[in-house]
């Protein structure tokens, strides 16, 4: 028979998997310790939707916590719909389905936290490039002018959901290479730096090429959601993005009334 751990123990768990994670801090709740590791298990594929997760029991085993601690991280996972439980069944890799609007131009970071989800970053690119001809021509430039350009990868509640390649146009964003994106979004710079005049955009679904399947932790035979934008600031273009989204766990919505 499993026996509950003291509260000492409780503090300071048997060494486990989460021991060994350097990112977590010693003053993290042990449960939302356990809710990370959960995640990222699911984010980097051990996991993937549909798949049963270990039992409470084994991870009270795995983890040397007690039930009660195990049982609130799976909960608070399974009313934020990563999990869902099946009674009598077990506990399974819910269906994720993230949703964005076509018909106004938010950030990700403003839309994950209005369905009251955490957003975090990861900032994979940031350089100075010279325009090649078909860059410098979508941007009216001469071929060889400067521009900005990043990649990063957007999450949601720890899943990816989005890689953002964006270029961006030095006369329009004179500083966006100096911006701390693990912060802001480049579209919340750009709101600022050039209010936007109008946009242009196409959505496609394609097969997703190798490094964007890993940084969104798919196989490269998963199909992806592709927004292709392109906005105008003072009569220039500003930047030229396409965003890749999971098509598995990903849709556009919108509503529009007069």
């Amino acid at each position: 028979m499993l026996k509950c751990p003291s509260a000492a123990s409780e503090a300071h768990p048997r060494r486990s998997r989460l021991d060994d994670e350097p990112a977590l801090q010693e003053n993290t709740p042990i449960f939302q310790r356990i809710k990370d590791y959960l995640v990222a298990q699911i984010a980097a594929g051990t996991w993937k939707e549909g798949d049963v997760i270990p039992s409470e029991q084994a991870l009270v085993k795995q983890f040397g916590v007690s039930r009660m601690t195990v049982n609130r991280a799976v909960r608070e996972l399974t009313a934020d719909q990563i999990l869902t439980r099946r009674q009598g069944s077990g506990t399974y890799v819910a269906q994720q389905k993230y949703q964005a609007t076509l018909l106004e131009i938010k950030s990700i970071a403003d839309e994950i936290r209005a369905r009251g989800h955490a957003h975090r970053s990861s900032l994979q690119q940031l350089e100075r490039v010279k325009a090649s001809e078909l860059m410098a021509k979508q941007f009216d430039l001469p071929a060889g002018h400067t521009l900005f350009h990043s990649v990063i990868v957007h999450f949601e509640n720890g899943v990816p959901i989005q890689v953002e390649d964006r270029w961006a146009n030095p006369l329009c964003a004179p500083d966006y290479m100096e911006q701390d994106y693990a912060a802001i979004t480049p579209n919340e710079y750009l709101m600022q730096a050039a209010p936007l005049q109008g946009a242009t955009y196409s959505i496609e679904a394609l097969a997703a090429p190798r490094d964007i399947a890993e940084m969104l932790a798919i196989d490269t035979k998963q199909a992806c959601l592709v927004l292709k934008r392109q906005t105008r600031s003072g009569g220039q273009v500003a930047s030229i993005a396409t965003m890749w989204h999971p098509g598995h766990r990903y849709q556009f919505a919108g509503s529009f009334a007069q």
